[in-house]
């Protein structure tokens, strides 16, 4: 019996028409920002005054005067309806997986029989929601159900739109009755305004005269598409987001021909209309390519401050959702969608600014610049110290399958800063002054093309946080999560280290300062250098070398989360107003909750299409088997019946451990324990798969990925 539904899949992705060549016009981006209440809609819609008050506060964190909230509602609830907005909605980013919102219309009986559209200064800035519905961690028993999303005008308002109409939608935070965040947005915003103080605390030390501290990411989003035929066919995919089962092809990407290749028209055509999309949001998304894993792609956007460009990552991930639908195709975030092939993460490149002044900018003399290298120190003594803590917040699910994985960093953290910061860091330890080797051009030997200039640094894909010129790149953070986590806890670390080093040069006379501050950064660098390592951390010796040298190693999720329960860590982030104890303690109930009651799911689906989808088809074929063997054997009919011996005992002896399989894994899903979970799914999956190479392929029941990697 052939399987039809998978090889009707086939046929129809085959016999896809080509896709229609236009006439192109000039290319026109004056739409970019057409979505979002920005700056020029600020300074059309609202009067002058209340518009510099409203655009000091999204530039300079000035506090807002709460009596223009009724304008400033009503202008915008103008610019939405003369864009096809019906509804508002207040948008936030609760302690799941992704984005909430509750649509209200605008619409207001008029007690005449008709209707008025109406928003209040009120509906702006403040909305109520059952909080007892969200998770929690303990913070909220079930029947305190209050909860109130607060305006953030930091984060423009903007237009959602759907094929009938549009939505108003104003990030907010979400707290609950009594204030304690439920979201990720208010730890993110508490831990920007602690690193802004402590920026204006050093800078201060150094004279510098007062500017606005700026804290920028910039988040590259990795994915993967397949065709939507085939991931219908995947209960998998469906419930889980990667598959449970399905055997290696044998061309995946060690011929290395996807990274960067040529994007093929149905790909570069969903690209382009993602990109229309974020660009009416005010989405600067800059570069896409083709990553290293076939089916694999990337979106990189230019940075902009953290809160709007970690708002703005929320976004990039629900269009490539609903945009791939369009063209028949499903965008698979999951960091591990397919085993043997690269996984997908979320590079979460970091800087800050101080005035015009990029602060990990080394410029040309880095040796020189010490503001650079006093930053620099920081950075190096917060990430030793809390190390920990960055781990935790990468840690899930998927990031586990990922995490070390041969293309991702691995689980233990360490700095990249390259060979010429290397040298500066150890003359500083050494107290040496001789100037350092200066980086000349570089040559490649072809006439024609001029020198090229060398960067400060080298690339090192094997490192969790790489110094990659003038920011770090912070490559752990898996491709589904939110990048709200990880930039709250490194704001605060860097702000707790800056502090550190404030408080030691404040007690400097001006006469003795740069002496005082070599010292300082002397002291740190030799104490907390153990954390650089520029070599390849993939590598056995390194895991070892880590090690010795002292530095946490969380190999899975459930080791990762223990730090945000350990006394020191809660203590260190309640000093600086990110996380109450309370809210630590409720961020590591709900993330182990979520941790298992995802691997649940995968567990119990994996023993669902191993019992009732891939065994009966494996059964089939042991009984062809075994009626072909005993009908040879009634004829006397010894030629071929070797290999079908040999076929039916694999398919026997399979049938037997997937049997004996499944009921172990069942078990430990009734004890909920958690390794031995893991440990039966890895069993099951290594049986499947190796039968999946024997049964007759016209009967398979799900689709391989010989064919979903390679048919978009």
């Amino acid at each position: 019996m052939c399987n039809s539904n998978r090889f009707d899949a086939l046929v129809k992705i085959g016999d896809k028409p080509a896709l229609q060549k236009i006439e192109l016009s000039p290319a026109n981006i004056d739409f970019y920002g057409c979505d979002v209440f920005n700056e020029t809609a600020i300074r059309q819609y609202l009067s002058k005054g209340i518009a510099e008050q409203l655009i000091a506060t999204i530039n300079n964190g000035t506090p807002l005067d709460p009596t223009i909230a009724g304008d400033v509602a009503h202008a915008m609830k103008e610019w939405a309806i003369e864009r096809g907005a019906t509804h508002y909605t207040h948008w936030f980013q609760p302690l799941t997986s992704g984005t909430a919102e509750k649509h209200d219309s605008f619409l207001e009986p008029d007690g005449k029989s008709g209707a008025i559209m109406s928003f209040s200064g009120k509906n702006l800035v403040v909305g109520e929601s059952d909080a007892s519905s969200f998770p929690s961690g303990g913070i909220r028993s079930t029947f305190e159900a209050r909860g109130y999303t607060a305006w953030d005008p930091t984060s423009p308002a903007f237009i959602k739109r759907h094929p009938n109409g549009a939505t108003l939608c104003i990030p907010t935070a979400f707290c609950s009755y009594t204030g304690a965040a439920l979201d990720k947005k208010t730890p993110l915003l508490r831990s920007i305004q602690a690193l802004k103080a402590a920026v204006h605390r050093l800078m201060n030390c150094f004279s510098v005269e007062e500017a606005n501290v700026k804290v920028t990411l910039g988040a590259e989003q990795e994915y993967f598409l397949i065709d939507k035929k085939f991931y219908l066919q995947r209960p998998d995919l469906i419930q889980t987001g990667r598959t449970l089962f399905g055997a290696p092809p044998a061309k995946h990407q060690q011929l290395e021909d996807h990274y960067f290749g040529s994007i093929k028209p149905r790909i570069v055509s969903f690209m382009t209309e993602v990109e229309k999309e974020l660009w009416a949001l005010g989405i600067p998304a800059k570069t896409r390519h083709n990553e290293v894993a076939p089916a694999q792609f990337e979106l990189a956007p230019v940075f902009e401050e953290q809160n709007l460009s970690v708002d703005h990552n929320m976004l990039v991930m629900e269009v490539l959702r609903t945009v791939a639908e369009r063209y028949g195709l499903i965008c698979l975030l999951h960091e591990k969608p397919f085993v043997g092939v690269n996984g997908s993460g979320k590079h979460n490149n970091w800087s800050v600014s101080y005035g015009s002044r990029n602060l990990l900018d080394p410029g040309k003399d880095p040796e020189q610049n010490m503001i650079f290298l006093t930053v620099l120190a920081g950075i190096i003594r917060g990430v030793d110290l809390h190390a920990d803590l960055l781990r935790a917040a990468t840690c899930s699910v998927g990031n586990d399958h990922r995490l070390g994985a041969g293309e991702a960093p691995p689980a233990i953290i360490s700095i990249f800063l390259g060979d010429q910061f290397n040298e500066i860091v150890e003359r500083i330890v050494a107290g040496d002054r001789k100037a350092s080797k200066k980086l000349e051009p570089m040559r490649i030997g072809v006439d024609a093309l001029p020198p090229l200039p060398r960067d400060a640094t080298d690339r090192n894909r094997t490192s969790p946080f790489a110094f990659t010129s003038n920011k770090f790149e912070f490559r752990s953070p898996g491709s589904s999560q939110s990048c709200a986590n990880v930039n709250m806890m490194l704001n605060t670390i860097v702000a707790e280290s800056l502090d550190y080093i404030s408080e030691k040069l404040e007690k400097a006379s001006p006469e003795a300062f740069n002496e005082h501050l070599q010292s300082v950064l002397r002291d740190i660098m030799k104490k907390h250098k153990r954390i650089i390592f520029n070599g390849n951390g993939y590598s056995d010796e390194w895991r070892k070398e880590a090690e010795k040298r002292g530095l946490p190693n969380f190999p899975n999720t459930l080791e990762a989360l223990k730090p945000l329960m350990d006394a020191n860590n809660q203590k260190f982030l309640d000093k600086y107003k990110v996380l109450s104890p309370l809210e630590m303690s409720s961020r590591y109930e709900v993330f182990l909750e979520d941790y298992y009651r995802r691997l649940r799911i995968e567990g119990e689906i994996a023993s669902e299409l191993a019992s009732s989808v891939i065994m009966p088809v494996i059964m089939s074929e042991y009984s062809a088997a075994i009626s072909a063997l005993s009908t040879a054997a009634s004829i006397k009919f010894k030629a071929g019946t070797k290999g079908i011996k040999n076929k039916a005992t694999l398919l026997g002896v399979g049938i037997d451990a997937i049997t004996d399989c499944c009921a172990v894994l069942d078990a430990a899903l009734s004890e909920m324990d958690a390794a031995e979970i893991k440990n039966q799914m890895a069993k099951l999956r290594e049986l499947v798969d190796s039968l999946e190479q024997i049964v007759d392929d016209q009967k398979w029941p799900l689709p391989k990925y010989r064919e979903m990697l390679f048919l978009y």
